[in-house]
């Protein structure tokens, strides 16, 4: 083949390539028979195709790949949670994104986007009770650690002022300042903690990546250890004390000890 022709057909399989990718991880809206899950992360990952667009037969495997590939977010940040999602379900090695409403096992109370368990629907996205980050670090466009923790410790006030059933212990509060850590750093600074507010809101409103908007995927890979320093600014702020010892524990979809 001749080089100019060689080298226009690379180029044509490359841009191919790329749009094929592309495609393959556009958001989709779920369909009525598609299942999604309490949390924003894992219902944007399958929106977005990284995870079954189903939200069913889920492994750990496909967690832990889905959110290096989505979000750059590495394993061991996560491979926790991932791992008490199969509890969830009956299944030994799978799990239904909708199954893991399931209170008290990763699903929590005081929750930035959805109602407590006891005072309505756990599962779908509520703009009132999302007001609270919306309206949170008011005269700029970004969030912070700052109104990060400022928004755990009014969304708790709350729970605790309207839920006579909340559970509020060290297990919750522990999950609940790696969420913020999380959409901080993944739509920020990991560093500094720093994020626009436009790139929060679509991800918890809409369920999807701004890429359009002009966000990009992490180019340094999110652990445990890099959201330290974020996690250590959230956790004075949201001025934490527990109101109970122990959590009730969830070993199964119909077993809680």
């Amino acid at each position: 083949m001749p080089l100019p022709i060689l080298l226009c057909f690379l180029v044509v399989l490359s841009i191919s390539q790329c749009v094929s990718s592309y495609d393959s991880h556009e958001w989709i809206a779920p369909t009525a028979s598609d299942v999604r899950s309490p949390c924003p992360g894992l219902n944007t990952l399958a929106n977005h195709g990284y995870l079954p667009r189903s939200g069913m037969n889920i492994t750990i495997t496909d967690i832990l790949d889905a959110a290096v590939a989505g979000f750059n977010v590495g394993p061991d940040s996560i491979i926790q949670a991932a791992k008490f999602g199969l509890l969830s379900g009956d299944a030994p090695t799978t799990m239904n994104l909708d199954a893991l409403q399931l209170h008290n096992l990763i699903e929590h109370d005081a929750s930035i986007s959805r109602n407590d368990f006891a005072l309505g629907d756990n599962l779908h996205f509520n703009e009132t009770v999302f007001t609270t980050l919306a309206n949170a670090n008011p005269g700029v466009d970004f969030y912070n650690a700052t109104s990060a923790g400022q928004v755990m410790q009014a969304r708790l006030a709350d729970s605790l002022a309207r839920n006579v059933n909340v559970t509020n212990t060290l297990k919750e509060f522990a999950l609940r300042v790696r969420e913020s850590a999380l959409y901080l750093s993944i739509f920020g600074d990991p560093l500094t903690g720093v994020a626009p507010k436009n790139f929060v809101q679509i991800f918890f409103r809409e369920e999807r990546l701004p890429i359009a908007e002009g966000w990009t995927r992490p180019e340094t890979p999110i652990t445990a250890e890099s959201m330290v320093p974020v996690e250590v600014m959230i956790i004075p702020v949201a001025m934490w004390a527990a109101t109970q010892q122990c959590e009730p524990l969830v070993i199964g979809p119909t077993i809680t000890l």
